[in-house]
């Protein structure tokens, strides 16, 4: 069910960019990083086990089990971002199911979550958020993750998203950094998104095939995943699928081999892009994976829809899941993290 309010205010509009593509870009974000992880604090009776190191999709930390009890492990993560569409509910929708995402990212299972909102009060009216809520609210009943509460603020630009709380098998989770050679690589989700979310946001067309993919969990792919003895996996958002597949491929010291001819796309993406729908953050992207890529013959439009900074995307899977396609392979580690043949 769409909001009431969707064809009175485009909230697009009201955003500098959108969804995903809003990301700092990952070169910058890097440089800002360095040197910020440390080590584990003295005090307390938690493991890291996932930090800053290999920027992956969220931390984990053990807790140790009482009486012999088997330890749990600890997923947290936060992800908020501008409007990605103009209807409200499907925004809170699209927003929390990218949230949730980084959680099964890790192979983790969301339970508790809080919204994260900001408004600008005076601009635009307060029955909009509710519109946001409740698409988050749902979405995350469909997870079956509790939402607590979050906090606001008032601010000239809209921005939505949650911070969540998961657990996982700390003996079973899926990594960054743990791909080794010989391993397929599986895509969850169609590649797309970005443009067609540009081209919306340009001209008010409606994609459905895109806002449906947005909103779709990643739930049933991460329990596939784990299912298949997968212990390697990332979700494919803002840095698009070369930036994720680079550090992917970096973190576990491999090079990643892509089959372009497999990759799945959305309905009109590619002319999308044809038409110039393309975001600042997708050429980010793709100036920032180059010098790590082996292009071969791919094209410029495929090297930008390889780029685009997805909102929401799937999981991208070291090793077969049931009914993703095979895209390509991890082999030892070569020149270039990544090569498209």
């Amino acid at each position: 069910m769409h909001s009431p309010t969707r064809t009175l205010v485009r909230l697009t509009r009201f955003a500098h960019g959108g969804g995903c593509a809003c990301k700092i870009p990952p070169g910058e974000l890097e440089d800002v990083l360095a040197g910020l992880s440390g080590p584990v604090p003295a005090a307390g009776d938690t493991s890291l086990l996932v930090g800053l190191a290999t920027g992956d999709d969220a931390a984990v930390v053990t807790l140790p089990g009482e009486g012999g009890a088997t330890s749990q492990a600890v997923v947290s993560t936060a992800d908020f971002f501008t409007p990605v569409v103009d209807d409200p509910y499907d925004w809170g929708r699209i927003a929390a199911a990218n949230a949730l995402s980084d959680v099964y990212a890790m192979g983790g299972r969301p339970i508790v979550a809080v919204n994260l909102l900001a408004w600008p009060r005076d601009v635009l009216p307060f029955e909009l958020v509710r519109e946001v809520l409740r698409g988050g609210r749902e979405i995350a009943a469909e997870a079956g993750c509790h939402v607590g509460g979050g906090h606001s603020v008032d601010d000239p630009e809209p921005k939505y998203g949650m911070a969540v709380t998961g657990l996982a098998d700390p003996d079973r989770l899926l990594r960054n950094d743990t791909g080794r050679p010989g391993v397929p690589l599986s895509l969850t989700k169609p590649l797309g998104l970005g443009v067609l979310n540009n081209r919306h946001k340009a001209t008010g067309e409606r994609f459905e095939q895109a806002v449906a993919t947005m909103a779709a969990l990643n739930r049933d792919a991460s329990a596939a995943a784990l299912a298949a003895g997968a212990v390697c996996a990332t979700d494919v958002t803002g840095f698009g699928l070369l930036g994720h597949l680079h550090k992917l491929a970096r973190a576990s010291g491999v090079t990643a081999v892509l089959d372009t001819a497999a990759v799945p796309y959305l309905d009109g993406a590619r002319e999308a892009v044809r038409d110039g729908y393309v975001s600042g953050g997708t050429r980010r992207n793709l100036d920032w994976v180059t010098p790590f890529t082996d292009f071969g013959t791919a094209d410029d439009d495929t090297r930008l829809l390889l780029a685009d900074a997805q909102t929401s995307g799937g999981l991208l899977v070291a090793g077969e899941v049931p009914g993703a396609p095979v895209v390509g392979e991890l082999v030892p580690k070569g020149t270039h993290s990544v090569v498209l043949r």
